[in-house]
């Protein structure tokens, strides 16, 4: 662990490290076992409110490319969808997994996949939600997002918002304000810098930071229009070539690839012990840890991705609920799957790496493992690993910024973004060069905690979206144009 301040005397220092495992041990029990079964719990209940709603996926991909001239919003359908991926696949598709098979073992993988098939019912609930509910600002530019849904969709006949539905809507804002600024900041700044540098000896961690802040800067201060237009070319492009990336590995390992896929099978309902007990083994451990990353890898439920789907063009809200329920079976059901499917293959072809897990396990972090497997396969390995984690990670920053503009905007007003985006930057900076692991923590904790207002609203207002969806979905109405007013926020 890297702690952010200068060598003091011992003593000095204990109150800080005091603070920081105090933060971690409140991170830690965040996101245990509660929220996991909260979590996926309520995506068990949405997929069965919701008619199994995945088996519409096949029509959901096409809706994710159809251009629709009456749809009302900002940014196209894809658009929408690029940028929500872009938040999305980030370092958890590569390192998450990683660090789930290190934990849980190789049955980790099968839970990660399972919880991306039934993700994808919150994430179509909590976007028809905010799409149902969203509002116009003084410009015309489309808000929606948690925070509007607990304002308008509990408001009072006489107008009025009840007390407990501000509370739910100021939570759920200012925690993802906190956690756009570390996680979809300082983490990945970190990442992408770490990967560089390794790949580029020499190279100062500074210049790359300076780069990431240019390059950032350069697409957010142009709002929404410009980061989706900016993730429209760049996420197909970086999620097809590391895809093909790790179907190449797949195919090198191919004499080993059905026995990868038994253990992965074996391991996720029987405690046998992979890799001759390298890595974490066992059920609970294989569910719990697949599961959390999973969770974390899709957002399902952390209410991110319906601050953007709020802004598409869009006929009615089930049609951009549909689409963006296909993010979720990109980032966890495709890449997820894939890259874990890639690791314990290699890990099979080469017994080395098991043996240095067992001979350095407190070494052996998911990005140590992620490296060194990436790096056993010729040619290819090593672009793959760094192709993935540079542009995943920038596309999060980018992605993560319009999530917290949008919550600063709800929270402050508009005048408020230019502080934030200085800020964010800044904070991608301190990230590369290596300061900041109390914000990744704090940020982690704010993770969670914007999930649970997020979670409490779409649950109150599953029984509304399943009619609703009956009557869009089910009885073939995906066409019909929605006329409910779309009032106008003044001041925001």
């Amino acid at each position: 662990m890297r702690y952010p301040y200068p060598r003091r005397k011992h003593s000095d220092r204990k109150p800080v490290i005091a603070m920081i495992e105090m933060l971690q041990a409140i991170d830690a029990f965040v996101w245990g076992p509660p929220m996991i079964a909260l979590l996926l719990g309520t995506h068990l209940f949405l997929t069965v409110r919701t008619g199994f709603i995945q088996r519409r996926l096949p029509q959901a991909i096409r809706l994710s490319f159809r251009k629709d001239p009456e749809g009302r919003g900002d940014i196209s359908n894809f658009g929408a969808l690029a940028t929500a991926l872009a938040a999305t696949i980030g370092t958890g598709s590569i390192v998450g997994v990683a660090t789930a098979i290190l934990a849980g073992g190789p049955g980790a993988v099968f839970w990660m996949w399972v919880t991306g098939i039934f993700g994808m019912a919150t994430k179509y609930v909590e976007v028809f939600a905010s799409i149902r509910y969203r509002v116009r600002d003084h410009n015309g530019n489309m808000l929606g997002g948690a925070m509007y849904v607990w304002e308008r969709a509990f408001r009072r006949d006489d107008g009025t918002t009840p007390w407990w539905a501000k509370l739910g809507a100021v939570a759920f804002a200012a925690f993802a304000v906190v956690a756009t600024i570390g996680t979809g900041s300082a983490v990945q700044a970190s990442a992408m810098t770490g990967i560089i540098t390794s790949s580029i000896p020499g190279l100062p961690s500074w210049a790359v930071g300076i780069a990431i802040v240019v390059l950032v800067a350069a697409v957010i201060f142009g709002g929404v229009r410009s980061i989706a237009g900016v993730c429209e070319k760049l996420v197909p492009v970086m999620a097809v070539a590391y895809a093909g990336g790790c179907v190449i590995i797949l195919c090198l390992n191919w004499a080993v690839l059905g026995d990868a896929l038994a253990l992965i099978l074996e391991c996720a309902f029987t405690p046998k012990a992979a890799f001759g007990g390298a890595v974490g083994s066992g059920i609970i451990m294989a569910l719990q840890f697949g599961c959390a990353r999973g969770l974390f890898s899709n957002e399902s439920g952390l209410g991110s991705a319906p601050i953007v789907a709020a802004a598409a063009k869009t006929r009615n809200p089930a049609e951009q609920a549909l689409v963006a329920m296909t993010g979720t079976f990109w980032s966890t059901v495709v890449i997820c799957a894939l890259t874990g499917v890639v690791l314990v293959s290699t890990m099979l072809t080469y017994p080395d790496i098991q043996a240095e897990i067992l001979d350095n396990p407190t070494f052996y972090t998911g990005a140590v493992l992620a490296s060194a497997a990436f790096a056993k396969i010729p040619v290819v390995g090593t672009p793959v690993l760094v192709l993935g984690m540079v542009s995943f990670s920038y596309s999060t920053i980018l992605g993560w910024s319009y999530y917290g503009n949008r919550c600063v905007t709800f929270l402050f007003g508009r005048r408020a973004i230019m502080p934030y985006q200085v800020v964010y930057v800044a904070v991608a900076f301190l990230g590369a060069i290596g300061v900041g692991d109390v914000v990744w923590t704090v940020s982690d904790i704010g993770n969670a905690l914007m999930a649970i207002p997020n979670i409490i609203a779409i649950l109150l207002l599953s029984g509304l979206i399943a009619r609703e969806t009956r009557h869009y979905v089910y009885d073939d109405h995906l066409d019909e144009v929605c006329d409910r007013p779309i009032p106008v926020l003044e001041g925001k």
